[in-house]
């Protein structure tokens, strides 16, 4: 798969042109120049495996600066720094399963407050509205 056009190295990786023109602009993949005779830019598997590292990272959690960093990173020499990024991303996807967890049992409650009663306003759309 040497030589393939954007749309090409998009299809292979499952996402959009777009998303790639976007890891491009935010700096975290390279824009290849156009070669040859040909006016388009060529990609090869070198792209789409750093595109397929992206989507990996951003599936476990890792926010665009994080797997900026990420990419930049010696995988032998730089293992402290990983080991670091990885540890806080884990210690902030717990912060947001522990906030879910509450905003479930939040509206669990409230599920069953509404279901309790027909009298008066729903408690769910009284949680949520604003103080008069």
């Amino acid at each position: 798969m040497s030589g393939m056009t954007i749309a090409k190295l998009a299809r292979a990786a499952d996402v959009g042109v777009e998303t790639v023109r976007y890891y491009q602009r935010r700096g975290l993949m390279p824009v290849p120049r156009a070669g040859g005779k040909s006016a388009f830019r060529h990609y090869d598997q070198t792209h789409l495996r750093t595109l397929r590292f992206i989507r990996r990272a951003q599936a476990a959690g890792f926010t665009l600066e994080e797997i900026k960093e990420l990419l930049s990173l010696d995988r032998t020499r730089d293992r402290a720094r990983i080991r670091v990024l990885a540890g806080e991303r884990l210690e902030a996807l717990a912060r947001q399963a522990q906030e879910l967890e509450e905003a479930r049992q939040g509206l669990q409650r409230l599920l069953g407050a509404c279901r309790g009663s027909n009298r008066g306003p729903c408690p769910i759309i009284e949680a949520f509205s604003p103080d008069p």
